[in-house]
């Protein structure tokens, strides 16, 4: 891990307790905004990635962290694929032939949202 990085960690943990995900540093923020492909927001991803892999937490720790920031709907195609380490839905050769219904449905159980929620709001025009 670069050493901006673990600086940025310890930051945010000594301020917030844990890094929280991208939908609580920047709620206006479209998932597939230039801004988490750029400058700030491209290097909150970093560092969250970087120390979600450090945290080696099994499914149920996973699942109580997004429950302490629930994502809105447009987001949770991102914790499906956090949770349940899902190839990228984005641009992933994979993806087409994984069936993420199933990961949807579970999401659902546990109070996230629906499939259904998830695609309103991501073709919803508002940023």
């Amino acid at each position: 891990m670069e050493p901006w990085m673990v600086s940025e960690i310890e930051r945010l943990t000594a301020r917030d307790g844990t890094v929280p995900p991208p939908w609580i540093v920047a709620p206006d923020e479209h998932p597939y905004s230039a801004y988490w492909r750029m400058g700030g927001g491209e290097s909150h991803i970093m560092v969250w990635g970087a120390w979600w892999a450090s945290q080696d937490w099994d499914e149920a720790a996973r699942i109580t962290y997004f429950r302490q920031f629930p994502p809105q709907p447009r987001w949770l195609d991102w914790m499906l694929e956090a949770i349940w380490d899902l190839p990228l839905s984005e641009g992933d050769e994979d993806e087409e032939g994984l069936n993420r219904t199933q990961y949807f449905a579970r999401a659902e159980a546990l109070g996230f949202g629906s499939q259904q929620a998830y695609e309103r709001d991501l073709n919803d025009p508002r940023p």
